[in-house]
C-alpha cells in the first residue's frame, strides 16, 4: 500500500512539474514576441502576451498530412473556472483554472503597476519590470519562474528596441541596420539555430521570406514560431 501511495505521489509532482515549463513562444511579423504559452499536464496551452495577460487557451490541433498546426487553439473540454465578485476587484471574471491548473493575479493593493496581472501559473511565478525600468521594458514580464527575461532597451538600435534578448540560458539576436533592407530587425538567431532569409537580391516573390530552417522549430525544449 506504501508503495502504490508513493507512486501515486510521484506522479503528482512529475504532473505538476510539467504544467511549469514553458512550452512555446510565438513571433509577429516584426520580430516581438506575440505571445507565450506555457502547458499544462493535461495538454492545454495557456497563451499570454509579454505583459502577463491571459489571451487564449485551448488545446492545439496538428494536421493528419502535413507538418501544419492550427493557429487557433480548440476549446478544452474539461473543467473551467473564473473568478467570481467575491473576490478582489482585480481578479473578477479572469481564468481560475482550467483542469487542475489554477492561475493566480496581482491584487489590487499591489504596487509598480503590477495589479490585474498574472501572478502564476500552475508553480510558475511571475514578476515584471516597473516604472523606474526603461521605457521599453516597463509592464513586460523579468521572471517566468527562476528564469529572467532580457529584452534590448531604447539605447539600443532601433530595429532591436522592446524585442527580447534573453528568455533564461536562450539568448536572441535580430538583424541589423547594416544588413539586406528586406531583413533588418527579423530574427537571426534564438539559442544556437541560426535563421536565413531571401533578401532583396533573390526573386521578387521570395524576397523577405524565411529560406531556412521552417517557422516552427524545438530549440532547448521549447517550440518558437515566426510568422509568415
Amino acid at each position: 500500500m506504501k508503495t502504490i501511495t508513493s507512486f501515486i505521489c510521484l506522479v503528482f509532482f512529475a504532473a505538476a512539474a510539467h504544467s511549469q515549463q514553458l512550452s512555446q513562444v510565438s513571433f509577429n511579423g516584426n520580430a516581438a514576441v506575440a505571445w507565450f504559452a506555457y502547458g499544462t499536464e493535461q495538454d492545454v496551452l495557456i497563451r499570454i502576451s509579454p505583459e502577463g495577460k491571459v489571451m487564449d487557451y485551448g488545446v492545439e490541433v496538428k494536421s493528419f498530412r502535413y507538418e501544419y498546426y492550427a493557429p487557433k487553439l480548440q476549446p478544452y473540454m474539461g473543467k473551467i473556472e473564473y473568478y467570481g465578485n467575491d473576490v478582489d476587484s482585480m481578479f473578477r471574471g479572469k481564468l481560475k483554472s482550467i483542469g487542475i491548473c489554477s492561475l493566480t493575479y496581482y491584487a489590487s493593493y499591489e504596487t509598480d503597476g503590477r495589479p490585474g496581472k498574472l501572478k502564476s501559473i500552475g508553480r510558475v511565478n511571475f514578476d515584471y519590470y516597473n516604472q523606474y525600468d526603461d521605457k521599453m521594458l516597463q509592464g513586460k514580464i523579468k521572471f517566468s519562474g527562476t528564469s529572467q527575461l532580457q529584452y534590448y532597451n531604447s539605447f539600443d538600435e532601433e530595429n532591436f528596441r522592446g524585442k527580447l534578448k534573453a528568455f533564461g540560458g536562450t539568448a536572441f539576436t535580430y538583424y541589423s541596420m547594416f544588413d539586406d533592407k528586406l531583413i533588418r530587425g527579423k530574427i537571426k538567431s534564438i539559442g544556437t539555430m541560426n535563421y536565413l532569409w531571401y533578401t532583396s537580391a533573390d526573386r521578387s516573390d521570395m524576397r523577405g521570406v524565411l529560406k531556412s530552417p521552417s517557422y516552427r522549430q524545438n530549440i532547448n525544449g521549447v517550440i518558437y514560431i515566426l510568422s509568415y
